[in-house]
């Protein structure tokens, strides 16, 4: 639904001005590249601190807190 509505936009785009419907187009592909390291960077942040939270709750869940 989504992808179909992002199309949707886009032919709107390109009947309105198309050279900066295609420069959408172009630059969108790029855009995603750059933003991968940052999510490899969230990824590794979230998975360090569910790392520290289960080291801080271990002795609780030892004990048998829940």
């Amino acid at each position: 639904m989504r992808f179909l509505l992002l199309l949707v936009l886009w032919f709107i785009l390109l009947a309105v001005s198309w050279p900066l419907a295609l420069l959408v187009l172009v630059a969108l592909p790029l855009l995603c590249l750059l933003a991968l390291p940052f999510a490899l960077v969230a990824i590794v942040v979230g998975a360090a601190l569910a790392l520290v939270k289960a080291i801080l709750f271990l002795p609780a869940r030892i004990l048998g807190f829940r």
